[in-house]
């Protein structure tokens, strides 16, 4: 069952916008006061949604994206705030000499936003973050922990049965894809479904290597039901039971979301 936001980028960048509108900018204000002054780069910025609501607090902002359709999506959406020169949308890989030499510690705020469970060798790109922060900068994290019933992102999936069937990407590797095969899922979305597998992050890791990166963590929120839920599926969004945010590993599996704000 293929969600509309998977197919309709309108309506993606739209959810987007609100909630980074209604939950993720609330979340970053509770440590960092977000104004014009504020310096912003968005790491995987897909469609350019999450900027919105930073562009009209008058935030000067970045946003890189790997996915050339994504990016033209960006530059369509946000034209009038490339036209007045307060973003650029750059198509290009963080991880390149020449990205490095443009933004070096540029940004009050680095935003990843649903991202940082899709790239591969966490442990040398959460602290590579630090070459583009200002001294005291911080990056904002939001993303579904990889042992949550859903953390495969199985809801890609076109059999039905599938994308409502929790933790079946817990499965050894090989019964996974087996699983994907037999049910007819088609070959980009198993490879996307395995590559997410791979790179797929814990809290537990992800508190790890921030710390053991430098940083500190002054704030994280973990969610029982994630707030883009309330836009995708009408759900209220409800924060983590404190009883069990507090059991390590366990929360994990109930848990559908986390937000970190980690300084350098």
């Amino acid at each position: 069952m293929t969600l509309i936001q998977h197919k309709d980028e309108q309506v993606r960048f739209q959810q987007q916008v609100e909630n980074a509108g209604d939950y993720v900018i609330p979340f970053i204000e509770k440590e960092l006061r977000i104004t014009a002054e504020t310096r912003v780069l968005d790491i995987g910025c897909g469609d350019g949604g999450v900027l919105l609501p930073f562009l009209q607090r008058g935030c000067k902002c970045t946003g890189i994206e790997l996915d050339r359709q994504k990016s033209e999506y960006a530059e369509r959406f946000l034209a009038e705030y490339i036209g007045r020169g307060q973003v650029e949308i750059v198509n290009q890989n963080i991880y390149e000499e020449k990205a490095l030499d443009r933004f070096a510690g540029l940004f009050d705020l680095i935003i990843l936003k649903d991202v940082i469970e899709h790239i591969p060798d966490q442990e040398k790109f959460i602290p590579y973050l630090k070459k583009f922060l200002k001294p005291g900068g911080y990056v904002y994290f939001g993303f579904p922990p990889w042992y949550m019933p859903h953390g495969g992102h199985q809801q890609v999936c076109k059999n039905k049965l599938l994308t409502v069937l929790p933790w079946f990407h817990l499965l050894p590797k090989p019964l996974y894809k087996g699983v994907l095969k037999i049910s007819g899922e088609y070959e980009p979305v198993i490879k996307e479904l395995l590559e997410i597998k791979d790179t797929g992050i814990s809290i537990e890791r992800f508190e790890r290597i921030a710390t053991k990166s430098g940083y500190t963590i002054p704030l994280k929120t973990l969610y029982l039901v994630n707030p883009i839920y309330k836009y995708k599926f009408g759900l209220k969004p409800r924060e983590q039971f404190s009883l069990i945010s507090g059991i390590p590993y366990f929360r994990d599996f109930v848990t559908t979301c986390v937000y970190y704000l980690i300084k350098r």
